[in-house]
């Protein structure tokens, strides 16, 4: 036997011998069964448009509410970046997206798949621990569409989706990247250019005619649509409740043919991105426009879901969490902050695609009934790529290095176990344009000026733009803790912290990773 054979055995017998210490006192003993897991994302939801977080909100919202009512409120709760297609990249893989060199997202008939073949996913990290793994809605992370001669589509507008040959599955689909099934769109299901379902990794009826925007809605919050190609069998007003249908179905189908085995749901709601659509049965149903019909509905889509569970005699041990996507969408906020008097980012500054607070500080809600202490709220800073290193310390499941670079693990927290001591020190942000900041403790560095994102020169933004308080400075340095609000740059008056978390920032850029390394043999 070489000496290269003999290291290796020693090795694996000493992950065996780890492995076996661990399992004494690992997370079986700390959750018991491993439990189902629900994963709820809204699109371009605002922290103040859920009235447990904003008890100005105009929008009533009670399943959201009784959801908290029932579990944990995180009120110190990021999305990644402060666009679609990067942050749901990290929830499923744990990484920050800026680390695949993309920016931007998907529109239409364009890829790859941004997620690597060989990444270890969120899904398939489940699915190897003996989960059930199905993903229904909004996918945008990229996928891979060919023309009639074999070649892959690069064009995002409607002329790549005008070449797709229909007869070609899809290689990267969800259900290759560790979805045992999938049901919903490439992109945003109501805005981009491909109208029509994907079941699997076909689309069974195809697009066939162009998009006729004068048969739909017509008001502030409706033009966000593209005239793109749409399916017979497509309803710009009916796809939250076709993806509510497709997931209770999963439920039902699963609990009734696999009860022993748990089950993974990521639900990704169209609502609330504009267009604002909302269904028959939602128009009228609050005092706050169209837009404040659909996030009716999408509350409405959450308490369904939930009722399933309960119908169904898993609500017990199920893990729900809730969460969106990015901060809320300009036009969105300016409307009805005009016409309704509410406020979908309050209480703070920006939008989506800003990096300031209000384009990724999120609502995040978690019940685990038993596990999780029912109306409790904590302060914990934490970002949803934390999802896939709690899942894998809840399941047991070991990561390797190379896998979820960006994620910590909020398993403590959940179970009141952390008290205020802080899990993380460090959370990255970025926006589409790739910017990026750094949290550390109240102090926020941001690695550029101004917001990242929009253009605050920009007649409807012009009213919301603030005085530069450091003009001179190559970027900005908030105190969070005094200055929620974000309005005093800071960075020339202290600029060892600015230093600091500089350095900081670029070794968590240069290293590939802001999670602490995680001992693994293999």
């Amino acid at each position: 036997m070489s000496t290269r054979q003999k290291i290796a055995l020693a090795l694996m017998a000493i992950a065996i011998l780890v492995s076996g210490c661990r399992a004494e006192v690992g997370p079986a003993e700390k959750v018991g069964q491993p439990p189902n897991i629900l994963f709820i994302l809204a699109d371009d939801l605002g922290y103040g448009d859920v009235a447990c977080y904003n008890p100005e909100s105009k929008v009533p919202t009670p399943n959201l509410d009784k959801l908290a009512a029932g579990g944990m409120r995180f009120t110190d709760a990021h999305s990644p970046s402060t666009v679609c297609t990067p942050t749901r990249y990290s929830i499923l893989t744990g990484r920050m997206q800026f680390r695949t060199g993309m920016g931007g997202v998907f529109t239409g008939a364009g890829g790859p798949c941004l997620i690597e073949k060989d990444r270890l996913t969120l899904p398939q990290m489940l699915r190897d621990k003996g989960y059930a793994t199905a993903c229904i809605g909004k996918w945008h992370i990229g996928m891979s569409f060919y023309d009639n001669m074999g070649q892959r589509i690069t064009d995002q507008g409607i002329e790549g989706v005008q070449q797709i040959d229909y007869t070609h599955p899809i290689p990267d689909a969800p259900i290759h990247r560790g979805f045992d099934m999938f049901y919903g769109t490439a992109c945003c299901p109501t805005t981009d250019w491909l109208y029509a379902y994907i079941e699997g990794d076909r689309i069974p009826v195809p697009p066939t005619k162009k998009l006729n925007k004068d048969a739909l809605p017509n008001h502030p919050y409706s033009h966000d649509c593209r005239p793109g190609m749409v399916a017979d069998n497509f309803n710009h007003e009916e796809v939250d409740l076709v993806f509510l249908r497709k997931s209770q179905d999963f439920l039902q189908q699963h609990v009734k043919t696999h009860p022993d085995k748990p089950f993974f749901l990521y639900h990704s709601m169209q609502a609330v991105h504009l267009p604002s659509f909302p269904a028959d049965p939602f128009k009228d149903s609050t005092k706050a426009g169209p837009h404040g019909d659909f996030i009716f509905e999408m509350d409405y889509i959450v308490g369904q879901l939930l009722k399933t569970l309960e119908e169904l005699g898993v609500a017990d041990n199920t893990l729900v969490m809730f969460a969106s996507d990015n901060g809320p969408e300009v036009k969105a906020v300016i409307n009805m902050r005009t016409a309704h008097k509410h406020d979908g980012a309050r209480p703070w500054r920006g939008f989506k695609r800003d990096q300031w607070e209000g384009g990724h500080r999120t609502p995040f809600i978690v019940r685990w009934p038993g596990k999780v202490k029912a109306g409790t709220t904590s302060g914990q800073l934490i970002s949803l790529t934390d999802v896939m290193a709690t899942c894998a310390e809840i399941v047991g499941a070991q990561l390797p290095n190379d896998a979820a670079e960006d994620s910590y693990d909020m398993l403590p927290v959940l179970l009141g176990k952390q008290g205020d001591d802080p899990v993380r020190k460090y959370m990255l942000q970025q926006t589409n344009t790739l910017k990026l900041s750094i949290r550390d403790g109240h102090w926020k560095y941001l690695d550029h000026k101004g917001s990242g994102g929009n253009n605050y020169n920009r007649p409807g933004l012009k009213p919301y733009a603030l005085k530069d308080t450091d003009p001179r400075a190559p970027g900005q340095l908030y105190d969070l803790e005094t200055d929620p609000g974000e309005t005093t740059n800071l960075y020339s008056k202290h600029p060892e912290i600015v230093k600091r978390m500089k350095a900081q920032l670029e070794t968590f850029k240069s290293s590939g990773r802001s999670a602490p390394a995680r001992n693994s043999f293999f």
